[in-house]
């Protein structure tokens, strides 16, 4: 990384409110093994930087991949220009309060991915044998991404902060075959799982039991019947309820949808300003937080793209909504409060709110007493396919796997399980909440939003739950 904070003193044009610049360099290194075979293996690298500008109230941006003196210049020059021709037609008129001086360091606590170039190789292909739990699986899948990635903003308020993160993602899926039944299962679902970890995680015996697991019942899910259609209790395992969080909870709550900013691309949301503090959007199980201060989920971080501290905030308190995912920009247009959400993707794009750590707060169940409490109900977990309407309040999830439950006893295993509901119904229906012994932490790498389009990394976290009264159903979602 260069020295930002002196290249911001020789490049920021003059008579501006405000000036910063933000650094982003990535590396990223992957490896696929394909039915025992490895498939793939690359490094891919992006560093640039983002030139920002305020000038009558409006931001401009402008990025480059030139990163020397002349390069920063002209990218300012255009973000200059970008600023004076969108400040006659501002939507709100900002200040420096939209830029927090703030001045830190953030780093996760793990080694660099690079050891991830030693023996991963071995590593997939033994899982690739623990996948193949038989003759009738067809196609096995083991994969690893690592990123770092590097940034530092400095601005001409004061601002100097400097992160590193390392991202681990992993893929592990089996798909068995017979005839027309056809069955993939996988370990978290389709995203696999994403950890703010390093490549010291891949030593973990975890990783070989999950995979035996995912092959086993590959092969088990051949022989299972298809979920009943009805309307019934409802338990979802942690990696399930990541999806849901993140549909039905996350996505509706970020203030720039509700502010209309996505509507023509990525949707809007049934939530309206005013409901914050008087909406019931839940149980009062239901607990949320916005939580980017805990080390091991994927979005952690110490400060946001703009520079606003990063601090734990609860969501929906007991079921009342009482916050939402707004960046300090929207917070300022809507005059409520939100949280250090501003994200960009990459140099090359602009920060917009985007959720990170969302997690459901774990209550006092074991799995075992939710379970008891179950007359006639189906678990589900691991995420197959998903659908929202683009106010996200209408929704229907498919999962990998179910198992029937039958006074208060887990029951044979069901194919195909589907189900579907409306956002409050459903989450006002929370009648149990795990306690910390079924409490797991999920991430994706690839949220997508925004015009140009930004796929981003997020975490999720949520004990096993259980909902009274939904609709299920089998067959092919």
């Amino acid at each position: 990384m260069t020295d930002l904070s002196a290249q911001l003193a020789r490049v920021a044009p003059r008579g501006v409110a405000w000036a910063g610049l933000r650094e982003v360099r990535e590396v990223t290194r992957a490896a696929m093994v394909r039915d025992g075979l490895p498939e793939r293996a690359a490094t891919r690298e992006s560093h640039g930087v983002l030139c920002e500008v305020l000038v009558d109230g409006a931001f401009g941006y402008a990025a480059t991949g030139a990163r020397d003196d002349a390069g920063l210049r002209l990218a300012m020059e255009r973000a200059l220009s970008h600023a004076r021709a969108s400040a006659p037609l501002a939507v709100h008129r900002f200040d420096e309060r939209a830029r927090p001086p703030s001045r830190g360091v953030y780093r996760s606590p793990s080694v660099r991915s690079r050891a991830l170039e030693g023996g991963v190789f071995d590593w997939l292909v033994g899982l690739s044998r623990r996948l193949k739990a038989g003759a009738e699986i067809g196609r096995t899948t083991a994969a690893v991404f690592a990123v770092d990635v590097t940034s530092r903003q400095v601005s001409t308020s004061g601002a100097d902060v400097t992160q590193e993160t390392f991202h681990l993602s992993t893929d592990l899926s089996a798909t068995a075959v017979r005839g027309a039944v056809v069955q993939r299962r996988t370990d978290a679902g389709p995203l696999g799982r994403s950890h703010q970890l390093g490549a010291e995680a891949l030593g973990d015996p975890a990783f070989e039991e999950r995979a035996a697991r995912v092959g086993e019942e590959a092969l088990l899910l051949l022989d299972a019947d298809e979920c009943p259609t009805d309307t019934r209790t409802l338990l979802l395992a942690p990696d399930q309820m990541m999806l849901q969080i993140h549909e039905s909870i996350g996505h509706p709550l970020e203030l720039d949808r509700i502010l209309g900013d996505e509507r023509n691309y990525a949707g809007s949301s049934f939530v309206r300003l005013v409901d914050v503090g008087a909406l019931q959007y839940g149980s009062p199980l239901l607990t949320v937080t916005f939580d980017p201060t805990l080390p091991a989920e994927n979005a952690s971080y110490g400060f946001d793209d703009v520079g606003a501290p990063a601090t734990r905030e609860v969501i929906i308190d007991r079921g009342r909504l009482v916050r939402l995912l707004g960046g300090v920009e929207s917070q300022l247009r809507a005059g409520v409060a939100g949280v250090a959400s501003q994200r960009a993707s990459s140099w090359n794009r602009a920060a917009i709110d985007r959720m990170a750590n969302l997690n459901l707060e774990p209550g006092a169940s074991t799995a075992r007493e939710l379970v008891a409490g179950t007359r006639r109900g189906v678990y589900m977990e691991a995420n197959r396919s998903w659908s929202i309407d683009d106010r996200r309040e209408n929704f229907q999830f498919g999962c990998e796997l179910g198992r029937l439950v039958v006074d208060g006893e887990l029951g044979p295993i069901v194919r195909n399980p589907n189900y579907r509901g409306r956002a409050l119904d459903f989450w006002r229906g929370l009648s149990g909440v795990g306690d910390r012994s079924t409490f797991e932490i999920f991430g994706t790498p690839t949220c997508g939003k925004g015009e140009p389009n930004q796929a981003i990394r997020v975490g999720h976290a949520s004990p096993l739950c259980r909902f009274e009264g939904v609709s299920v159903f089998g067959g092919a979602s």
